[in-house]
């Protein structure tokens, strides 16, 4: 599936299982967890939803 790269803005793509997210054009790779908050802190936008999964 692809998604939006936080860093360049390319698609990136998201493996079916959701655990890994890579980007080929700057190399971005991480699990998709850690893709949720880096784009959560990255853009304002999203700056509420981790507030929404606290217990």
């Amino acid at each position: 599936m692809k998604i939006r790269c936080p860093d360049c803005k390319d698609a990136a793509y998201l493996s079916d299982d959701f655990s890994l997210v890579k980007c080929s054009r700057c190399l971005l790779e991480m699990t998709y967890g850690e893709y949720v908050k880096y784009v959560a802190y990255k853009d304002t936008r999203y700056r509420n939803i981790l507030s929404d999964y606290k217990p």
